[in-house]
């Protein structure tokens, strides 16, 4: 009974934060975003990296990388263009709780040592450089769906009055996803309100802000077959919204979507996560496999993670 009072609540507040348009919304869609299409060319494939408004799903086992390469991602958006980034805000919804500001403090001095010279400024100024890019990322915690959608519908005023923000991330979406099917019973309906009404929200907030939304997922079934390939993302075969993707293999119970539709539907790029073989100077080997529905193919990449980020080892 307390979950569907909740359900009822949840529906009330959404229908009240619907409002016109104001001036700095007209402004903020108007002038549009800093494309984030060249933000990682080893990930995503040629002219088919994540545009205005594009979607991206980080799925696999956890320990597979997709933490470590959201930090990457990171990185790049909030350095300035002089030392290499895109100078764009980053919001950090961690719904997890595994958020490690030292680890990505970490991978931003690496970033920033290889962009200057050896032994350029003084550590105050290194300091300052790190603060700097650090003042581009804002990180809110999320213990619950319903805090996630509280959340989201906070961030809609912040998307519309500034245009710098041009990245959402939320580490995991699919965090919550156990607990809702728990609480809501027996009905699908009940179980997925939370999640469907959130990714009705993010919908929104792409369409009319331009926003790029990186979200991780957990993979709920582990892959036992030697090669997880690539699955007809998001849906299985029998799945109408399938055949938007172009992909090479079909799904297995590992990367199979499990979200609601409402998810499935907005994703635009999906990439599949994995921990391969061992190399031979004993390194750990992790591997993405990345669609979209805008191009053909599947775009794969191996790295390594260390010390100060991910480092590539190969881009086919």
């Amino acid at each position: 009974m307390e979950f569907r009072n909740d359900c009822a609540k949840i529906n009330e507040m959404t229908a009240r934060v619907r409002m016109a348009e104001n001036g700095a919304q007209l402004v903020s869609r108007l002038e549009g975003r800093q494309s984030l299409r060249d933000i990682e060319p080893n990930i995503f494939p040629v002219d088919g990296g994540p545009g205005q408004g594009d979607v991206v799903e980080f799925h696999g086992l956890e320990g597979t990388g997709k933490t470590e390469t959201l930090y990457h991602l990171i990185t790049r958006c909030i350095m300035t263009v002089q030392s290499g980034g895109l100078e764009v805000a980053v919001v950090f919804v961690d719904t997890d709780y595994h958020f490690d500001m030292l680890r990505l403090v970490s991978v931003l001095e690496g970033r920033l040592a290889e962009g200057s010279k050896e032994g350029d400024g003084s550590e105050n100024e290194s300091e300052e450089r790190v603060r700097s890019c650090l003042c581009r990322l804002s990180v809110v915690h999320c213990n619950s769906s319903v805090q996630l959608l509280l959340t989201l519908q906070y961030l809609e005023n912040t998307f519309s009055s500034q245009p710098s923000l041009g990245l959402l991330i939320i580490d995991s979406i699919s965090s919550f996803y156990w607990v809702d099917r728990f609480n809501g019973g027996e009905s699908t309906v009940c179980q997925e309100a939370n999640l469907r009404k959130c990714a009705e929200l993010l919908n929104r907030l792409r369409r009319n802000y331009g926003i790029v939304i990186f979200a991780t997922t957990h993979a709920i079934m582990r892959n036992y077959g030697s090669d997880p390939g690539v699955s007809e993302v998001p849906g299985s075969s029998s799945s109408s919204s399938s055949r938007r993707w172009r992909s090479a293999d079909s799904a297995t119970d590992f990367d199979k979507p499990y979200l609601c539709k409402a998810w499935q539907r907005i994703v635009t790029h999906r990439m599949l996560f994995t921990k391969s073989h061992v190399s031979k100077d004993h390194k750990q080997v992790f591997s993405t496999a990345c669609t979209s529905i805008m191009t053909k193919g599947v775009k794969r990449c191996s790295f390594h993670v260390m010390e100060d980020g991910i480092k590539f080892v190969c881009d086919k």
